[in-house]
């Protein structure tokens, strides 16, 4: 597994599909809901995780804050791969870049099923945050770095 930031056009509609399949299409979102106007800023960092065949595991973005502070949103890995180590390597992938920029801390929302991965990985819960669709509880999750 190689874990890159999406280069060509390809890389980019594949990254996007395989967002939206993973985290808005199971709910009959449209296409276009996997993505918000913070995509592609100098603050803004995409993580893909790619097969040996070249095929995309799994997605994640960094946005850097001010005070050295950085969210992770849209982590999304292939159902066929849960399990398999995708999303431990993509989150150590943003963290890297993260405390390259100096961040010191990094949140997330975590949807209720993800919490005990971001546990394993020295997250925090901080709060019950938001019900997304009416059926996605959320949780604000933060570590330091």
């Amino acid at each position: 597994m190689n874990i890159k930031s999406p280069a060509s056009q390809e890389d980019w509609v594949n990254y996007f599909q395989l967002r939206w399949q993973v985290l808005r299409a199971p709910w009959q979102q449209p296409i276009g809901s996997e993505k918000d106007d913070l995509e592609f800023n100098d603050t803004t960092f995409h993580a893909m995780a790619i097969s040996e065949n070249n095929e995309i595991l799994g997605v994640a973005r960094l946005h850097l804050l001010p005070q050295n502070i950085a969210q992770v949103r849209y982590m999304a890995v292939s159902d066929i791969t849960q399990g398999m180590g995708v999303g431990s390597q993509l989150l150590k992938y943003l963290e890297n870049i993260a405390k390259s920029n100096e961040v010191k801390k990094v949140f997330l929302q975590s949807r209720e099923n993800a919490v005990e991965f971001y546990k394993k990985h020295d997250y925090v819960v901080v709060q019950k945050s938001f019900l997304m669709y009416d059926q996605i509880q959320h949780y604000l999750m933060e570590k330091d770095i």
